[in-house]
């Protein structure tokens, strides 16, 4: 099934999309390239859904993603609609150790939305950040730093956890 029959296929919702597309990247029957090529010309809601296939099958498999797959999420960041900014960040979390050379990179990207009016916005853009701060490499000198401030705040517990466990795990 060609990305465009699945993504005008009435009788699937959303979520049932992007698993078939998770699931279509992992037996290699949607290539990266194709994906990125669709996500970057579809409207926002088919973005996020191309998006949220690259999360899934990141997930247990995140070595599937290329280095034009982080382009395409860091690109993400920047658009307008929250589902793209959050899936786009839990890509950019799940696959983060395998280009550290980009962390920096994915930092300055993150930054523009840690202060996000969207919850789930907030909590995707921490999970990635502490993702970095995971990697132990010389950013953390100053992003410890911007974290703390970051978590003074946050109003939400939940989103404050994720950046202290990081940053208690990089203390040990």
């Amino acid at each position: 099934m060609p990305l465009e029959e699945l993504f005008t296929d009435r009788s699937l919702t959303a979520k049932d999309r992007s698993a078939r597309l998770a699931h279509k990247l992992e037996l290699g029957e949607v290539k990266g390239l194709a994906l990125i090529a669709f996500a970057e010309q579809a409207k926002p809601p088919v973005k996020a859904t191309c998006l949220e296939g690259l999360e899934q099958v990141t997930k247990a498999r995140p070595r599937l993603l290329t280095e034009a797959g982080l382009d395409l999420c860091l690109r993400a960041l920047s658009d307008k609609e929250p589902r793209v900014k959050w899936e786009a960040a839990r890509v950019i979390g799940n696959t983060i150790h395998l280009f550290p050379k980009r962390a920096e990179e994915a930092v300055n990207a993150l930054r523009g939305n840690v202060a996000h009016e969207g919850t789930v916005v907030r909590w995707s853009m921490a999970y990635a950040l502490a993702q970095v701060i995971l990697l132990r490499t010389p950013l953390n000198m100053w992003l410890l730093a911007e974290v703390a401030s970051i978590i003074k705040k946050e109003e939400k517990s939940s989103i404050r956890k994720i950046y202290e466990a990081a940053i208690k795990k990089v203390a040990n």
